[in-house]
């Protein structure tokens, strides 16, 4: 399986991108978010793919980070949400926007994404919610890899550079943990950091800590 490519772009559009690794070229999808994001027509470029076979069709997924693509992997899990769905809710959202839209049981954000209806936004968020703080917590581990391609006179590649997720991600995924070893259900401790992530996204750890536990204290 290829989970990775390393290659310059010969060819970007707003749903796809041609890599050129060793000089084969690779067609990679895209969401336009990462399209937006990615360097210009002969520079390098790095994604982390995810290969969907079928019987008359090979198609290469691409990612900015790992963590994105496990959220990819995951929502296509859901009855009705195919690769170019996800990629259009990821495009959407981001990673981290669909974890607190899942915690949170906010459909209507999921719902934004073009393509995708109430009812398809509704079952996401009604399967994955006790899926998602799986994927969430894993939000501090995963890096992206931006090793430079091979181009032609090159003796190898460069060394690649491991470049951690934004920082959100990690407090968030640091403040779940935290929450988690205090005895909270995942989903319940999912709801509450994705809320407090919400009303600060800038928020480190222990700020995200104390306002979750804050949401999860009795009322009254």
């Amino acid at each position: 399986m290829i989970g990775r490519l390393s290659g310059v772009i010969l060819h970007r559009a707003a749903d796809r991108v041609l890599l050129d690794v060793r000089g084969v070229g690779y067609e990679v999808h895209v969401s336009e978010r990462t399209a937006a994001a990615l360097p210009r027509v002969g520079e390098a470029a790095a994604l982390y793919t995810d290969l969907q076979v079928r019987e008359d069709l090979l198609q290469l997924f691409g990612f900015p980070s790992l963590l994105e693509r496990e959220w990819h992997r995951l929502l296509t899990t859901v009855q009705g949400v195919g690769a170019k769905a996800s990629l259009s809710i990821l495009g959407t959202l981001g990673a981290e926007g669909l974890g607190r839209a899942i915690a949170l049981g906010d459909a209507a954000s999921v719902r934004r994404a073009p393509g995708v209806g109430p009812k398809l936004a509704q079952r996401v968020v009604l399967e994955l919610k006790d899926k998602a703080p799986a994927i969430m917590a894993m939000g501090g581990a995963l890096t992206v890899d931006v090793g430079a391609a091979v181009v032609e006179g090159d003796t190898g590649p460069a060394a690649p550079v491991a470049v951690p997720l934004p920082s959100t991600a990690a407090a968030s995924a640091e403040a779940l943990s935290a929450l988690q070893n205090l005895g909270y259900g995942a989903s319940e401790a999912a709801a509450a950091v994705a809320g407090a992530a919400a009303a600060e996204p800038e928020a480190a750890t222990p700020a995200l800590i104390r306002a979750a536990l804050k949401s999860l204290a009795p009322q009254g």
